[in-house]
């Protein structure tokens, strides 16, 4: 589309009455650019006016859930197929995760001690908190469907190890997390 505000006349039609006349008929032509071209910015979940997304969203079979912000809502209308399309495999599922802002998520199927059909999907505690209503509603939507889906909150914990010189003897060094009734023992020879 032509840019009509970088108009020039020339210099001897620049002022008084020409150069009104061209500053007015190029803000009536913008405007009837932007009346030709609204219905085709409709398209585009991502700025289309929201009864027209509502739409949309009916077309791809994608539900808003109580809560969900319009923002999150317009990028899984827009994502909709590309999410259909990675739904089968443990990589697009996480692709799905990622690109709808979720962030880092693992994906485990066939975990030994655990039943054959069990999918463990492994978020933070603060992605889990933060939005559990898209994580079910992305199971319901693109999961597979003879799966059960297990969530697993993993929790960063600080973790200090000292090392020392204790005049050349075999000393064992044991670590334990508060509360765990595991530890580890970490031998160094000096």
């Amino acid at each position: 589309m032509p840019d009509f505000s970088k108009m020039k006349l020339p210099s001897w039609m620049s002022q008084g009455e020409p150069a009104a006349l061209m500053r007015a008929c190029a803000t009536f032509w913008q405007k009837v650019t932007g009346w030709a071209t609204w219905p085709l910015q409709q398209f585009d979940p991502l700025t289309c006016a929201e009864p027209l997304l509502n739409l949309i969203a009916w077309e791809r079979d994608i539900n808003r859930f109580n809560g969900e912000p319009l923002e999150l809502f317009r990028r899984r209308v827009a994502f909709a197929f590309v999410n259909a399309r990675d739904a089968g495999s443990v990589e697009g599922f996480i692709r799905i995760f990622q690109r709808l802002g979720i962030g880092y998520v693992e994906i485990l199927e066939r975990q030994p001690g655990i039943d054959w059909d069990v999918i463990q999907v492994r978020v933070s505690d603060s992605q889990l908190a933060s939005s559990p209503d898209l994580m079910l509603e992305i199971i319901r939507q693109y999961g597979r469907t003879c799966r059960r889906y297990q969530f697993e909150v993993l929790t960063l914990q600080g973790f200090q190890m000292r090392a020392g010189w204790d005049q050349g003897e075999y000393v064992c060094y044991p670590a334990g997390m508060a509360g765990m009734s595991e530890s580890a023992t970490f031998g160094a020879q000096i």
